[in-house]
């Protein structure tokens, strides 16, 4: 408890709040233009972090994560295109109520959803984070065989009524996520033909891309 009141009052000093504002104000930047994640947020950020002192650099750095994974929900909300892969959801209804002219109450509920989300998952990470890493730990094969079959019956639930056309979707996201390096080995998985993965890696430009358009 010590560790955490002290941690707080560092991040709560008045010094470091520039630099959180700035980190916040870039990251909704770059989550709302479509085919920038937050991770490429941090990657642009990262370069002028270096003459700060770690803590600082961690906290401005948190708070480009944070904004850009709520700045994805405004170019989902406005063009149908979720600027980060965890806006994907708000498509559904936050454009239709653009389409309605309620865009600014769609954004609003954002705003508010994600500032909630932000504080509570912060919360449980700080108090309940032994407990999930123990729970994690016991994960085998068939706990994970039924996330991948829990995920897969998702892309059903978000088909509407072309059920085909959603399984279809799915299978192909499948066939080219089995393209590439493996995270476990780091070996070349179906990349038989030169530069395979390379053209693989430019097919969601592509696509938002052509929802821009």
């Amino acid at each position: 408890m010590y560790a955490l009141i002290e941690g707080l009052s560092y991040v709560l000093n008045p010094s470091h709040f520039p630099f959180l504002f700035i980190g916040v104000a870039g990251g909704i930047v770059v989550g709302a233009l479509p085919g920038l994640t937050g991770s490429v947020g941090i990657i642009l950020l990262l370069p002028f972090l270096y003459y700060l002192e770690p803590a600082t650099a961690l906290i401005m750095l948190s708070g480009m994560f944070c904004g850009a994974i709520y700045g994805g929900s405004i170019s989902a909300i406005l063009i149908s295109t979720p600027g980060t892969p965890s806006a994907a959801a708000t498509v559904l209804d936050g454009y239709p109520l653009a389409e309605k002219g309620e865009a600014g109450k769609a954004i609003e509920v954002a705003t508010i959803a994600s500032t909630m989300g932000g504080i509570i998952s912060t919360l449980c990470m700080i108090f309940i984070s032994p407990q999930l890493a123990k729970f994690a730990l016991k994960f085998g094969p068939e706990e994970y065989f039924a996330l991948m079959v829990f995920g897969l019956t998702v892309v059903a639930s978000v088909s509407g009524a072309s059920l085909v056309k959603g399984l279809i979707s799915g299978f192909f996201g499948l066939l080219i996520a089995s393209i590439g390096i493996d995270q476990l080995t780091g070996y070349a998985r179906f990349s038989h033909a030169p530069g395979a993965d390379r053209a693989v890696c430019y097919l969601p430009d592509l696509y938002r891309a052509g929802q821009c358009g």
